[in-house]
């Protein structure tokens, strides 16, 4: 960069929880929280009923956020705190009589006041969408008709925190993953299933009989990422392939936790990073700013220096150097070192 002129530093205050309206859309709003009460009128007993259901609906919001490790830290909040964190709510199929109220609410909840309240509890949480995945499944190989494929396809999981796909079942598909071996598949392996559903990651799970258990064991490929692994163990009902519904739903809550371990920033964890970035326009750099400002792990940014068609920005950042490229990537930037500079450019691929 030549001629650099030094200008004022300008701090953009940028929230933890700030996402796209999209993303808040689908993971702030927590869905059909069940609520019945009685009262001396039908007001309150509705206003009863909408209160009772917003703890169900906290926990329910918290354990989507969180890691399992992290459940029994869950902050107790009274009903005006309650109210802070939760913006509005829906109430639908409404039942009511003079002194009764029976519904089923969604409540939407506001990312800032979560975060603030989690970042208070020092509890890691994740505040950016899943990008979508290929779940391979596996008994002990793949194959396109098994009781264990069908489990893991069914419609129940399209609601996952992590969407996720399984093969197309294409002879392409069959061709590369028929003999597909668990412990040594790599993310070559099963990149062109993968790229047939638009996912950028995939998770093998294996099933396997354990005595009188079903044990599901997930290995995680990415690209140019090491593979990690986890295992749950699931009761057998009256055989493996009657146990494949519920082992489907243990597993695809491991895969959801499998991510939110990759994921969740630990808010102790800070670092600050100088990055240079390359803009034809005035129209293009407030475009990255804007861009910058709905990346959930970007605590604020400092413009160090500019010239004509470029600048040096200080980036500050919560959680790891790799979360941080993780989150932006999802805003269609990418972060990369060349020979020791940090470089920040758009045209990532974004959110899936």
């Amino acid at each position: 960069m030549r001629r650099l002129t030094f200008i004022p530093a300008l701090f953009l205050a940028l929230a933890f929880a700030c996402i796209s309206p999209a993303a808040a859309d689908s993971v702030f709003t927590v869905s059909d929280i069940h609520v019945d009460a009685s009262g001396s009128s039908v007001a309150e007993a509705r206003n009863a009923a909408i209160a009772r259901g917003r703890p169900a609906a906290w926990q329910t919001m918290f354990r989507r956020l969180t890691r399992q490790q992290d459940w029994a830290r869950q902050p107790v909040l009274d009903d005006a705190a309650l109210q802070k964190v939760i913006t509005t709510y829906f109430p639908s199929h409404e039942m009511r009589s003079t002194t009764r109220y029976v519904a089923d609410v969604n409540y939407v909840f506001n990312p800032s006041a979560v975060a603030r309240v989690l970042q208070s509890a020092g509890i890691p949480y994740t505040a950016q969408m899943a990008k979508r995945v290929l779940v391979i499944p596996m008994a002990p190989g793949y194959s396109r008709g098994s009781g264990w494929t069908q489990a893991l396809a069914s419609p129940r999981h399209y609601t996952s925190l992590v969407p996720f796909g399984v093969p197309v079942g294409d002879a392409m598909d069959e061709s590369a993953l028929t003999g597909l071996a668990f412990d040594t598949a790599t993310w070559g392996d099963v990149e062109g299933a993968a790229s047939r559903i638009h996912a950028t990651e995939a998770v093998l799970m294996l099933a396997a009989v354990n005595g009188n258990k079903l044990t599901v064991t997930l290995r995680r490929l990415g690209i140019g990422e090491l593979p990690t692994k986890s295992s749950i163990e699931v009761p057998i009902l009256q055989g493996a392939s009657s146990t494949y519904p519920s082992a489907a739903d243990a597993a695809v809550h491991a895969l959801e936790d499998m991510w939110k371990n990759h994921v969740a920033v630990d808010f102790g964890q800070k670092g600050k990073l100088i990055v240079e970035v390359r803009v034809n326009s005035l129209a293009q750099f407030a475009s990255l700013q804007s861009a910058l400002a709905g990346v959930p792990n970007v605590a604020g940014v400092t413009v160090v220096a500019a010239d004509i068609g470029a600048a040096r920005l200080s980036l500050s950042y919560i959680g790891t150097v790799d979360q941080l490229r993780d989150a932006l990537a999802q805003a269609g930037l990418v972060l990369v070192n060349s020979a020791g500079a940090w470089q920040i450019s758009q045209g990532g691929a974004g959110a899936q």
